[in-house]
């Protein structure tokens, strides 16, 4: 499930851009080790990075948090954190079943022919930790005697916005039995950008309900 390149960290000629490449060597040489595969992690050492196997080295992310908490300090190597955060078992498997989409990109080769490709997208730690916490406050809100106050997360530009709202639908269908979910925007480019962000990654929302309806 999870493919990890360790380069030597003594080695001064190892960097986190050649354990990626090693990744991409592994993928074109030996794809059957992929066949399974949900996660890469490359690290140089100090660095550690963890992404998926369709992702440019700039889409790989840092793990930045070993319980969810608070950030590590950055005295901790960025390796550790991530096998005490990322790899904890049960975060692992939460990721895997509910903080993976695929979506569908192309672009022209030099012909200037269309070729269409699949990507796979991992959600980041901050988008991890900030889904399941509001879940779990979403959670509290509708109980009986709940507040009914769900909360408000607040995100920077570009850090993920629409696909941390595809993650925790996925996550409230099927802890609140498929509730309706109403997506309200205040402008007409964020209609179509969520509407396209949803509608690629609407078999992550269907999965959820199908498998939370075979296990009752």
């Amino acid at each position: 499930m999870v493919v990890i390149e360790l380069k030597n960290a003594t080695d001064e000629n190892a960097t986190i851009k050649s354990a990626f490449d090693q990744i991409r060597t592994y993928k074109a040489t030996i794809p059957s080790l992929f066949r399974y595969n949900s996660i890469c992690v490359i690290s140089d050492g100090l660095e550690a990075k963890a992404g998926t196997i369709s992702a440019d080295i700039s889409r790989f992310m840092t793990w930045k948090s070993s319980d969810g908490i608070a950030e590590s300090s950055k005295l901790v190597p960025q390796l550790e954190t991530l096998i005490l955060g990322m790899l904890n078992p049960c975060i692992l498997l939460d990721l895997i079943k509910n903080f993976i989409v695929f979506e569908k990109d192309k672009k022209q080769d030099e012909k200037g022919q269309t070729q269409v490709f699949t990507i796979k997208k991992l959600a980041a730690y901050h988008q991890y930790y900030a889904v399941n916490k509001a879940l779990e406050r979403t959670l509290q809100a509708s109980r009986k005697g709940g507040d009914k106050k769900g909360g408000v997360v607040w995100h920077t530009q570009g850090s993920g916005k629409s696909l941390s709202m595809v993650f925790y639908t996925g996550k409230a269908v099927l802890a609140l039995n498929n509730p309706t979910i109403v997506v309200i925007t205040d402008r007409n480019d964020l209609d179509d950008q969520l509407f396209d962000t949803f509608a690629a990654s609407k078999n992550q929302i269907y999965q959820c309900y199908q498998m939370n309806f075979w296990q009752r």
